[in-house]
């Protein structure tokens, strides 16, 4: 049972490391767009929950269509023409525009209140189940 209880707690302190390093990831990315920020229009090409594709031209006159798509690519639709920011020193590095690490907290919260919500009370109760007593014969 001891292994148990420690396995769901290494569990829950993994997807807690995950989860946090995800958020200071966004964090670096925000910051690296903003310490050197473009702004363009892009169309939407694909939208999904998790990953949606944008193509936009730099005033340049280069196209882009960065490979991991657009960060915080919540509620965008194919076709849509949207504002983006970028990074001019790295292209592919693109946001929606007034959308930064702010969006990725409530999901980072979620996350971890459900991994530890879930985590403890196992551990309460595998506790409590280990420390009843043997029934005797």
């Amino acid at each position: 049972m001891r292994r148990i209880g420690n396995g769901v707690l290494w569990t829950a302190a993994v997807v807690s490391a995950l989860t946090v390093l995800l958020v200071l990831a966004a964090w670096r990315n925000d910051y690296l767009i903003g310490s050197d920020k473009g702004v363009a229009t892009a169309e939407v090409l694909s939208a999904g929950r998790l990953r949606s594709a944008v193509m936009y031209v730099t005033p340049d006159g280069r196209s882009h269509n960065p490979k991991v798509g657009v960060l915080y690519p919540t509620n965008l639709t194919a076709g849509e023409r949207i504002n983006v920011e970028y990074s001019r020193s790295d292209p592919d590095l693109v946001r929606v525009a007034g959308r930064d690490v702010r969006v990725a907290v409530p999901p980072a919260l979620s996350v971890l209140a459900v991994s530890w919500g879930l985590a403890l009370p196992t551990v309460w109760v595998l506790r409590r189940l280990r420390r009843r007593p043997e029934p005797r014969p």
